[in-house]
């Protein structure tokens, strides 16, 4: 009779991922620094100790948000596009036109949780800039190392930049997640998208 009660006195379990839900989108709009425990624990209907317990402080909370944004559409498709177009031309085409659609999109915060969510972080979490810094950079590694691969397979001329077209092409998918955030529409961030394009290196015979 007793245990009985006692199970009955317990707080109910929570689902993980609509825990994880809720504190991406409260990451998301409003980066790390500015995200406390107290809006995070009410977002995700938990209490304080069950947020620790659970996924340990926020630092290591946010590092798990970002992971799971990354296997999600808004955050995978970059990778997806590298992985499933045949030529460096038709992924970085479809990278940028994605990200025209997907920064904007309303069922969403703005823009790319990675690139926004470490603005204004202090000195003391430094790691977790450190930790978004490094995630953007292998985004341009890879951007230069399927630039390369192009090169050598003939796609690129022989003097074109496969590292400057790679920083230049992660600048402006950098600048329309911030223009996402300012209010730019799908429309807006298509027309940057497609003259971003025009300066694809032309071929040489």
């Amino acid at each position: 009779m007793s245990g009985s009660g006692a199970r009955r006195g317990r707080p109910p379990a929570f689902d993980r991922t609509t825990a994880l839900t809720a504190a991406t989108r409260l990451f998301w709009e409003h980066g790390y620094e500015a995200t406390s425990i107290g809006e995070l624990t009410q977002a995700m209907g938990i209490r304080p100790g069950s947020l620790y317990a659970a996924f340990g402080d926020k630092r290591s909370l946010f590092k798990e948000v970002v992971q799971a944004y990354g296997r999600s559409p808004a955050g995978a498709f970059i990778g997806t596009a590298l992985e499933e177009e045949p030529t460096a031309r038709g992924a970085f085409r479809r990278i940028l036109r994605e990200a025209a659609a997907v920064y904007p999109d309303p069922s969403h915060p703005a823009g790319c949780l990675t690139i926004s969510a470490a603005t204004n972080v202090t000195v003391q979490d430094a790691d977790v800039a450190a930790f978004l810094r490094d995630l953007r950079n292998a985004n341009l590694a890879a951007f230069q190392a399927r630039l390369g691969t192009a090169q050598r397979q003939g796609e690129l001329s022989a003097d074109a930049d496969p590292r400057a077209l790679a920083s230049y092409f992660a600048a402006v998918i950098q600048g329309m997640s911030q223009r996402a955030r300012d209010g730019a529409t799908a429309a807006e961030l298509t027309g940057t998208a497609e003259l971003a394009l025009a300066a694809w290196p032309q071929a040489q015979d």
